[in-house]
């Protein structure tokens, strides 16, 4: 018996399907075909195929003519096989198997549905949504908070479609007026205005520190979060380097630690070249947090140093003109209107963020992974999962209704399990992603993919979100700056290619960040050609893109169910073969030059079709664009070998360079960490020499030294230091 057809029919309707599989279906080829009904599918069976072998001829060469189509459901998508008897083709094989595709494709095209448009003031959000996802509506009615969580679900799918099916028209949010000479009372009532409290109020707790008059907006209760936080102790290191954090407060907020983190993608229908062993990364996103003590706490330092925090207060719009911004805000509870002036307005609103799509003409991204998910705190049998262990990146199918579904679990506090469903996708007008379709998969399938009883399941809360990205092929192709606005985090598409981690990446680059923007501020560096250089920008992410490129099945396209994980396989079986020193480097974003071509390489030796299956799913355009990051990355990858000496001569002339040119000193400066962050190097190269950044003569609150969370040590001895 040979598999001939592996297809991916995009529905859950598994019985439709089979209906129309045996009772419309009829092969077109020639008489004498037999449609045979079986409980999974149908027979097709010639004529003549079971006339008697005559004694002369081997059994291999008369084997039943005969295709057998079968059915099964997982994923909430129906798949089909086609398997012929004989070893060679039957009797029009080709053109049974090109009618049979192209009416089932007809029958069952990709559907993209969204959700109904509601009234919350006549109905509940759960009898509104009922009839369209009741799984979702059934759990989250046992969610603490759920139906506000459920509505949030609905809010954010709303205002995500609205940004991508209007791209030319996104609703403008920031005006630019022009005044004269600023008057005696003018003085803003703040030097920076933050607008999101989740990954901003880390920022602006830094930047409070520092001695900045800081102010907080938050359109939810400030410290509730819909997304689990997951980082290493070498990344967490940053803030306590930076003196936000004590190694002891770090400890604290730690919900669990795991031994190893497994990385395994479904490959019972991948080539053999295509299948992979489980990649182990001990050290990448080992370190469960609790997020919203961590927001807590960062909340009481933003206080502790003279900031703000407005929660429950929606962002309106900011008028800016020569010498301060200014924000309308409308306080959810009582309605409200609320203002206040800053130098300097700083986005961290996230991917909905409407400033965002202004600054970049409604393209903010142009890719984005939709996350559902939830913790739970019980109810799973003994053995379903070892809490020492998180489940990093996993797939148990292939690609289900146009998307390659991939898990993520990771153990917390006590009997805590969070779990995370997500699909790499591609913005299109036609398809924005869904959370909604993603939340009745999540709550169908969960069992499928770790087993248990949904109904015994104790909920505590739901995470969700839509987390972007941008395919960069240059460190200035994408806007994040006005006069007197910059935007960080999320709504700046700083994210990790491969596991799309916001948070991770903003902690990586957050003493690059902070050092610029105290420098523009310090020296009121505040127009728009200073604030774009302020970004997270590193060639060896942008070179990268095309991995998660490869994972998104295109819109309206039809590809083999098994590409994706196939692909995945590839890719993470070599990193399996590479010392685990590699793999953590390359998901933590820090691979250079001479890892990555390595690892290139060796793929395209293993698995050529690879190069095949890229072209089929970025297309030329995208494969073009992506050669001119790879020729960028080449060039940087030379600059940064020719040129490493440039941060510490900077910090060498600091001294008398930033007192005299300030706006030549921020563009050194920018230059000098792109020379280090840019290519995923250590901070400590940008500090040497005679400057240093006002940042790092932090210490923490308590004045103590700042402690080496990775070995226990004090971080400035050097006998300690790793």
């Amino acid at each position: 018996m040979k598999e001939i057809l592996y297809l991916e029919v995009p529905t859950p309707d598994l019985k439709s399907v089979k209906h129309w599989l045996q009772e419309t279906f009829q092969p077109q080829a020639q008489a004498g075909i037999t449609k045979a009904i079986t409980p999974d599918g149908i027979r097709l069976v010639f004529a003549d195929s079971t006339r008697l072998r005559p004694a002369t001829v081997s059994i291999a060469d008369c084997l039943i003519e005969e295709l057998s189509i079968f059915l099964w459901s997982v994923q909430r998508t129906t798949y089909l096989k086609v398997f012929r008897w004989a070893d060679q083709p039957v009797r029009q094989e080709r053109q049974i198997l090109k009618q049979f595709t192209q009416e089932i494709r007809r029958a069952f095209p990709n559907r993209y549905p969204e959700p109904p448009a509601i009234d919350l003031t006549q109905q509940s959000v759960f009898e509104a949504l009922a009839p369209y996802y009741p799984k979702t509506v059934e759990c989250f009615r046992r969610i603490p908070n759920g139906e506000y969580d459920l509505t949030r679900v609905y809010w954010w799918e709303k205002r995500w479609r609205e940004g991508v099916q209007s791209p030319q028209q996104p609703r403008p949010v920031v005006f630019h007026k022009a005044l004269g000479v600023p008057q005696f009372n003018d003085t803003p009532d703040y030097d920076l205005i933050y607008v999101g409290g989740a990954l901003g109020v880390i920022h602006a707790a830094v930047m409070a520190r520092v001695g900045y008059r800081v102010l907080l907006l938050e359109r939810l209760p400030f410290g509730r979060m819909n997304r689990e936080w997951n980082i290493s102790r070498s990344e967490f290191q940053n803030l306590i380097d930076l003196g936000l954090f004590t190694a002891a407060e770090f400890e604290s907020l730690i919900a669990r630690e795991y031994i190893d983190g497994f990385h395994k993608f479904f490959d019972a229908n991948n080539p053999p070249q295509a299948k992979a062993p489980i990649l182990h990364t001990p050290t990448v996103l080992n370190v469960a947090l609790d997020a919203e003590k961590l927001l807590r706490l960062c909340g009481e330092k933003l206080r502790s140093a003279g900031g703000e925090i407005w929660d429950e207060t929606e962002f309106l719009r900011a008028d800016v003109d020569d010498f301060s911004v200014t924000i309308s805000a409308t306080h959810l509870p009582n309605g409200a209107a609320k203002q206040a002036t800053g130098r300097l307005l700083v986005d961290a609103m996230g991917t909905a963020s409407p400033i965002a799509w202004q600054l970049n003409g409604g393209r903010a991204f142009d890719s984005v992974c939709p996350t559902v998910g939830a913790v739970i705190d019980g109810g799973f049998e003994p053995g379903v999962w070892d809490i020492r262990y998180g489940d990093v990146l996993n797939s148990h199918g292939d690609i289900s209704r146009g998307r390659q579904l991939i898990w993520e679990l990771f153990p917390g506090r006590g009997d805590e399990l969070t779990f995370y469903l997500f699909h790499y996708h591609q913005v299109n007008s036609a398809n924005p992603g869904s959370l909604l379709e993603m939340y009745e998969d999540f709550f169908t399938i969960l069992p499928e993919y770790r087993r248990c009883d949904v109904d015994k399941l104790q909920w505590k809360k739901a995470t969700f979100g839509y987390i972007p990205g941008h395919f960069s092929t240059s460190a200035t192709d994408r806007r994040i700056a006005f006069d007197r606005l910059v935007a960080i985090g999320d709504a700046a598409s700083l994210q990790s290619p491969l596991v799309f981690t916001g948070f991770g990446s903003l902690v990586r680059n957050l003493p690059r960040l902070t050092d610029l923007l105290d420098t523009a501020l310090r020296h009121d560096l505040l127009k728009a050609n200073h604030l774009n250089q302020i970004r997270a920008y590193q060639s060896n992410i942008a070179v990268t893109w095309l991995f998660s490129r490869g994972m998104m099945v295109p819109t309206h396209r039809f590809i083999a169910p098994q590409r994706v994980n196939s692909m995945l396989n590839t890719f993470f079986g070599i990193l399996a073969s590479e010392p685990p020193a590699v793999a953590d480097r390359f998901i933590k974003d820090r691979a250079g030059w001479i890892p990555f071509n390595r690892m290139a390489l060796k793929a395209a030796r293993l698995n050529p079709s690879m190069l095949l299956w890229i072209w089929e799913l970025a297309g030329a355009k995208d494969l073009i664009r992506w050669m001119g990051s790879y020729v960028n990355f080449t060039l940087f990858a030379l600059m940064c070998w020719c040129f490493r000496w440039v941060p510490a001569f900077a910090r060498s002339i600091q001294p008398q360079l930033e007192s005299r040119f300030p706006a030549l000193w921020l563009w050194l400066l920018t230059q000098s960490y792109a020379l280090t962050y840019g290519m995923g190097n250590p901070r400590l190269e940008v500090v040497k020499g005679k400057g240093r950044s006002r940042l790092a003569n932090l210490q923490p609150l308590t004045g103590k030294p700042i402690q080496d969370v990775r070995s226990g040590t004090d971080a400035r001895n050097p006998a300690g230091s790793q």
